[in-house]
C-alpha cells in the first residue's frame, strides 16, 4: 500500500506548498547526527520549546507571533505556546499543544481537537501541554536532551524548554546543541526548495520598486511597497528583518531603518539608493540587496563605485566553492576594492601594502556575507575550534569556516564613504599616506553600494538564487521601461 501523501502548507494562490516531509527529514536527520555522537545516552529524547505568543507592554494587544527557529525547523508548527518531543532510537515525534479554554471559541476562533494537529503536521502523536511531564514519563526517557547554547551571531543564548516537573527528569542541555546547528547548517533539497521561492518572489519585489521609485518619494514608501509585494504575490507576512531603505547620505548607514533613522528621508534626484530587504515565508528567509541611481541614470562616479563593487562580487562568487576559507573570501573582496579605488583615484600606492593596514575596512567595515535560512543571519558560522579573526573588518564576519556544500551564504560586498571612518583613516598615519585627500573629498556624501546575492554552494561552485539586473547597462535599461505601478487593487478614476 502507498505511504498516505504528507500535509502541506500552503497560503493558496501561486504561494509555495510546503510539505510536512521537509520537517520529517530534519527530524531523521537530527537523530542520525545524535546516534553518530560519541557519549548519546540510551532513551534520549529531545525537548523543544516552541515560541510564546507574546503581548505589547502591559497591554492585552498581540505582537505579531513568529515560530522559534529551532522549534520551527523540527516540526513546522505556525501556532505559539508548543513543545515537541523527538525518541532519538525510534524517531518516534510527539506534539504538545496548549488546551484551550472554551472562551477561546468565542474570540479567536475554532478549538481544533488533537487529531487536527496530528494530521496537520503529521508527527505520531499530540498531547496536551497540560500533560507533558505524563506523557514524558511514560517513555521512561534516560536523559531529556534540551537545547541550550550560544548563537555565535548574536552572542546570545537559545531558548532552552522549561516546563512545570522537568526537574523529575535527568536532563542535558549541553549535547544537543552542536548537533542541531550542524544539522541546520546544511540546507536538503526541500529547504533550498523554498529559500529559491523566498529569493524569487524578493527579487521581482526589487524589480518592481526599480520600476517605480522616483525623487520626491519617501524612502518607507519603497519600504511598503516591497513588504506590499511580497505579502500580495508571496504570502509572506513576515520580511526577514528590518527593512534599509537608505537614499542619498543614508545609503552609508549599514543599519539604517531602526527606530533611530526609520526611512524617512524624501528621496532626492541624483541620490544613490541602497535597499536592503528580504521576505519571509514559513520563516525560511531571503537578504537581497539592490543599489541604484533614483533617477535611474548613473553619474560617472556612481558607475566607478557600482562597478567596483560589481567586480568585487564576481570575483567572489566565482572563487566560491567547497574547501574554500570563507576569510580568503572577505579578503579578496578588500582586495578588489582596494585596486578599483586606485583606479578612480581615491586611493594611491601599493595594494599590497594597503592590506598590511587593514584600509579596506575603512571602505567595507562589515563582513562579506553570512549564513541564511530559518534566520537571516544563521546558526553555524563559528562552531567549537574556529575562532572570529580580531582584525578590522574580519571580526565582523559572520563565519569563520570553511564552505561546504549545500550551505547558504549572502554575498554582499560594499563600499561606503562613512564620515567618522574616513576622518580615523586621515588621522592615522599608516593608513593616510594612502589616500588622495582631494579626490576622496568629491565623495563626501556620497552614500554607499552593496550588491548582495544569495547562494546556494554545489559541488562545484554555486547556484546563485538572486535573479535582479546587476549591471549598469541592465540597470538603466531596466529602470527606463514604462513602468505600471503595482497594486492588485483596481483603483477608482
Amino acid at each position: 500500500m502507498a505511504a498516505a501523501p504528507q500535509p502541506i502548507y500552503w497560503l493558496g494562490n501561486d504561494t509555495l506548498r510546503v510539505s510536512a516531509a521537509l520537517f520529517a527529514e530534519n527530524r531523521r536527520r537530527l537523530c542520525s547526527g545524535l546516534k553518530a555522537k560519541d557519549g548519546l545516552v540510551p532513551q534520549s529524547v529531545v525537548v523543544l520549546q516552541g515560541g510564546e505568543q507574546k503581548q505589547r507592554y502591559c497591554t492585552d494587544t498581540d505582537v505579531l507571533f513568529r515560530q522559534e527557529s529551532f522549534f520551527h525547523w523540527a516540526f513546522g508548527v505556525t501556532e505559539a505556546d508548543c513543545y515537541g518531543a523527538i525518541d532519538v532510537e525510534s524517531g518516534k515525534s510527539i506534539l504538545f499543544v496548549p488546551k484551550l479554554p472554551e472562551s477561546y471559541a468565542t474570540w479567536m476562533g475554532e478549538i481544533y481537537p488533537k487529531e487536527h494537529f496530528k494530521s496537520k503536521y503529521a508527527v505520531d502523536e499530540v498531547h496536551f501541554t497540560c500533560d507533558i511531564v505524563d506523557v514524558l514519563s511514560s517513555m521512561t526517557p534516560a536523559v531529556l536532551l534540551t537545547l541550550r547554547g550560544l548563537n555565535t551571531d548574536s552572542g546570545s543564548i537559545c531558548r532552552e524548554a522549561s516546563f512545570e516537573g522537568i526537574s523529575r527528569f535527568t536532563v542535558n542541555n549541553t549535547f544537543l546543541h552542536p548537533v542541531i546547528v550542524e544539522c541546520r547548517l546544511l540546507k536538503t533539497d526541500m529547504e533550498l526548495e523554498v529559500l529559491r521561492y523566498t529569493n524569487r518572489i524578493s527579487s521581482e519585489a526589487h524589480k518592481m520598486i526599480m520600476k517605480n521609485v522616483k525623487p520626491g518619494q519617501k524612502e518607507y514608501e519603497m519600504e511598503s511597497l516591497f513588504q506590499h509585494y511580497c505579502y500580495t504575490k508571496g504570502g509572506m507576512r513576515h520580511t526577514s528583518y528590518t527593512c534599509i531603505c537608505g537614499t542619498g547620505h543614508n545609503s552609508s548607514i549599514l543599519h539604517y531603518g531602526h527606530v533611530g533613522a526609520p526611512n524617512d528621508k524624501t528621496i532626492m534626484d541624483g541620490d544613490m539608493c541602497l535597499f536592503d530587504m528580504g521576505g519571509e515565508y514559513y520563516c525560511y528567509t531571503s537578504d537581497i540587496t539592490c543599489s541604484f541611481p533614483a533617477n535611474g541614470k548613473f553619474t560617472a562616479d556612481q558607475r566607478a563605485i557600482y562597478e567596483a563593487v560589481l567586480r568585487s562580487s564576481r570575483a567572489v562568487m566565482e572563487a566560491i566553492r567547497p574547501g574554500v576559507k570563507w576569510t580568503d573570501m572577505h579578503r579578496l573582496a578588500d582586495q578588489v576594492h582596494l585596486e578599483e579605488l586606485v583606479k578612480i583615484g581615491i586611493l594611491t600606492g601599493s595594494v599590497e601594502d594597503m592590506m598590511k593596514v587593514y584600509l579596506g575596512s575603512v571602505f567595507m567595515p562589515h563582513g562579506l556575507g553570512h549564513l541564511l535560512g530559518i534566520d537571516v543571519h544563521d546558526v553555524g558560522g563559528y562552531p567549537a575550534g574556529v575562532d572570529r579573526i580580531d582584525e578590522p573588518g574580519l571580526k565582523s564576519l559572520r563565519m569563520g569556516r570553511l564552505v561546504q556544500e549545500r550551505m547558504v551564504l549572502t554575498v554582499e560586498p560594499g563600499i561606503y564613504f562613512i564620515n567618522h571612518l574616513l576622518d580615523q583613516a586621515l588621522a592615522n598615519p599608516a593608513q593616510s599616506c594612502f589616500i588622495n585627500n582631494q579626490v576622496l573629498a568629491r565623495f563626501r556624501g556620497f552614500g554607499g553600494v552593496r550588491i548582495e546575492d544569495d547562494i546556494a554552494v554545489t559541488a562545484t561552485g554555486i547556484e546563485l538564487l538572486t535573479c535582479v539586473p546587476r549591471t549598469v547597462e541592465e540597470i538603466e535599461a531596466f529602470m527606463a521601461e514604462t513602468a505600471k505601478p503595482f497594486s492588485p487593487i483596481e483603483q477608482s478614476e
